[in-house]
Order: C-alpha cells, then structure tokens, then sequence
C-alpha cells in the first residue's frame, strides 16, 4: 500500500494510491510517501515517480553501519530498528528512511504504533512539519519515547521478580524462566536503542539536515544515550537476581538433602536390629521368649530416638 501526504496550502491531505498506471502529477506537493508491505510493482511506481533507490530486504537486515546508514549527493537512506512487542518474543523490524530533497519515502512491512501517532500529530498540526526531515524526526521523538515506556516496563516486572525471589517462598522454574525472558527483552531493545545511537550520530554530522532538526536530535541522542545505561543496569539487577535464584534453589535441594540424609541415619539402626532378628538361624535366644517381639519393637524405636535426640542438641533439625 502506498499513501502519500500531500501539502494543500495549510493542511495536509492523504492520499491512497490503488491505480499504478496513473502519473502523480505534482511531486514536489507530497511530503511524505509511506509505504507498507510493497509489491516490486508499487516499489517501482514511487521509484519512477520520485526517481528514488530502494535497498533490497536483504540489504536492510545488514548490521553494518554502511548498511544502516548511506549518504550521497542525491539524499539520506536509514535502515533503522524498531522494537516488536506484540508476540512472545520481542524482535527488532527494520523501517527504511530515504530522505530525498523536501521528501521523506518510509518502506515497512508491519503497521506501528508509531506512525499511526505521527500521522495524528501531522494532520492536527502540520505547519510544524516543513519537510520530510521534520516527519522523520517526529518518528524517531515517538519511537524514542516507546522505547523508553518499554524499559520502564522491563524495570518495574524486574521489581516485581526481585520481591519474589526476595521473600524465598515461590522459587520455581518459572522465574529462572521469566528473568531470562526479561534478558531476552532488555538485549533487544538495548540492540535497538545502540542502532539509533549510531544513526542519530551520523544525522548530527550531516550538513543537509536543518538546524532546527539538528537541534531535536542532539536531544534525542541524550536521551538515548541515558536509556542504553539504563539496559545496563537492568542487566546486572537481572544477573543479581539470577545468582541469588541459583543460591535460593541450591539451598532448598540441600535442606531436601539433609532430611533425606537424616530420615536414612534415624532408620539405620532399627533396620540393623529388624535385620537380627529377621535372620533364620536355629538357636536365637528371644525367639521363644515371651516378650521377644515387644522387646525388639521397643527397641528399635529407642535406637530411633537416640539420633533423634543428638541431631535436635546439636541444631541439626
């Protein structure tokens, strides 16, 4: 899907392009064309009408700076992360920036909560958006700010697991689980947060990026730059709460251990005197005795006892 935001005097007005037969007749009126989950034929459409070069997928998905961010005489093109929440597992999807002339060209693959929210802030106010360097950075504002609302998320069901592993009453699988899906979590998005460090870093070097726009990213960069410390601290309250899981778990084996070991010593004896006079031998002295079997039973409870009473003098039990 193709929609272009075309200037019209003092608003903005959107337009969906179904007909890729038909030539835009006015190019210079659109400031921002999004593109969403692209067929090669709409990829072709905008690059005829725009005269713009899209990258391949695989192209965008390359880690190397040269990769996710390449400058020329003609524009800007950035292939930068944005963080998925939505399944079980976070993943970073990459959204392509080309920056041509006053044009911002954006190629996705998922709808984002972000742009949606951009899209609103453009049509209530879009005087506040020159050109396509404006829209970008109010994409990159918004993402920003998600970003940091998900570490904020990350921290407090840190708090939340440390209260757990804290009080030693529920120690199960399921936190060890837990806190390695919340490291999962926090290395993706510290993933994220580096790739738009390194981007923000590139655009503040750049001369074709206008000085007001200059200015918001050298804000954003800060802030930025106090969130990847922050997944820093996250990571070692997760690797404290981890060890301190590992040391809780061992210390429950070792108390299911030494009731075992104990169970076994208090038994040994009376199964050592069960084991005597189970033996089938002719001459046994207490076999025809009177009281030989509540003579044996009383004595294997005392021969049980006696461990009994050790153990609990010494704080054993």
């Amino acid at each position: 899907m193709i929609r272009l935001f075309v200037r019209k005097q003092h608003t903005i007005k959107i337009e969906t392009i179904e007909d890729l037969s038909v030539k835009w007749e006015n190019p210079q009126d659109v400031l921002w064309i999004d593109i969403i989950s692209p067929t090669d034929e709409e990829l072709k459409w905008v690059s005829e009408q725009f005269e713009v070069e899209f990258p391949s997928r695989q192209e965008t998905q390359e880690i190397e700076i040269s990769s996710r961010y390449f400058e020329d005489e003609d524009g800007i093109t950035i292939n930068a992360y944005f963080l998925i929440t939505e399944k079980e597992t976070p993943y970073n999807e990459t959204v392509t920036f080309i920056l041509k002339k006053h044009h911002l060209i954006t190629v996705r693959y998922k709808e984002l909560k972000t742009f949606k929210e951009l899209v609103k802030k453009l049509m209530l106010n879009p005087s506040a958006y020159e050109d396509g360097y404006y829209i970008m950075a109010g994409i990159l504002e918004i993402r920003i700010d998600t970003d940091a609302d998900t570490l904020e998320f990350i921290t407090r069901e840190i708090s939340k697991l440390g209260k757990i592993v804290f009080t030693g009453i529920d120690i199960t699988e399921e936190i060890l689980e837990s806190i390695s899906f919340y490291e999962e979590m926090n290395m993706t998005i510290r993933e994220n947060l580096i790739d738009k460090q390194r981007i923000l870093s590139s655009l503040l070097k750049s001369y074709k990026v206008p000085k007001e726009v200059r200015e918001e990213l050298r804000i954003m960069i800060k802030d930025v730059n106090s969130l990847i410390e922050y997944t820093t601290f996250n990571f070692e309250r997760l690797d404290y709460l981890q060890n301190t899981f590992l040391g809780l778990l061992n210390i429950q084996q070792n108390q299911v251990i030494k009731i075992f070991t104990i169970m076994s010593v208090i038994f040994l004896p009376p199964t050592l005197i069960a084991s005597i006079y189970g033996m089938n031998f002719h001459f046994m002295p207490e076999i025809n005795w009177k009281y030989g079997y509540p003579f044996a039973i009383l004595l294997m409870i005392i021969s049980a006892l006696i461990p009994l009473v050790i153990f609990k003098k010494k704080g054993w039990l």
